[in-house]
């Protein structure tokens, strides 16, 4: 007899006749329902140390400025509504380079869909949304994601998601901790992520 038969054979001895666990049926999360899952959302982002802002259609151009105050340039990549863009002080075209990027404040997207009980925003970089490297380099992100893209939970978002097409999920701004647990914001990502939910 091996050392592992030799174990498993001590754990079944030690389990004896007890009980397996219920099977428990795959489709459960999908069950679920969120009276505001919108209002979920907003809170899971903010846990995160991200900051959110909703607004109504209408407002969207003005929440982009805010959000972009105090950085000099940003990338907006193309089919990002022309009057969000506007408000942008210096718009630059993606550089291609990540040394390029590295040298960009911020980047404008839109996103395809966010996820209530993580907090989560997931970018499948179709229209509005520019390639992967452009959510990833420069130091602030600003998403605009409309209220009628979140959806409760991971399987529901996984749904509408299409697994031939790249994507990046965001949660929260870059943060790493050490082992002290000191946390370290910016390492492998934006520094600052800034939601803004319209609708």
């Amino acid at each position: 007899m091996s050392a592992r038969e030799e174990v498993l054979a001590r754990v079944r001895h030690a389990l004896g006749g007890a009980a397996r666990d219920p099977q428990v049926p795959r489709a459960y999360a999908r069950e679920r329902t969120l009276a505001d899952p919108v209002g979920l959302f907003c809170e899971r982002v903010a846990d995160y140390r991200a900051r959110v802002t909703r607004c109504g259609a209408g407002e969207v151009a003005a929440a982009v400025e805010a959000a972009l105050r105090g950085t000099e340039r940003a990338v907006v990549p193309r089919d990002v509504p022309e009057d969000w863009a506007r408000r942008v002080w210096q718009r630059v075209q993606d550089p291609g380079t990540a040394a390029g990027l590295d040298r960009v404040d911020a980047v404008l997207t839109t996103a395809t869909v966010g996820i209530a009980v993580t907090g989560t925003v997931v970018l499948d970089h179709g229209p509005g949304q520019g390639r992967r490297a452009l959510t990833l380099v420069p130091d602030r992100h600003v998403c605009v994601l409309r209220a009628d893209h979140v959806v409760a939970d991971v399987p529901a978002a996984v749904a509408l998601l299409d697994p031939l097409r790249p994507q990046t999920w965001v949660s929260g701004p870059s943060a790493t901790s050490d082992i002290e647990l000191s946390r370290v914001e910016g390492v492998h990502g934006p520094r600052t992520l800034h939601v803004i939910v319209v609708g």
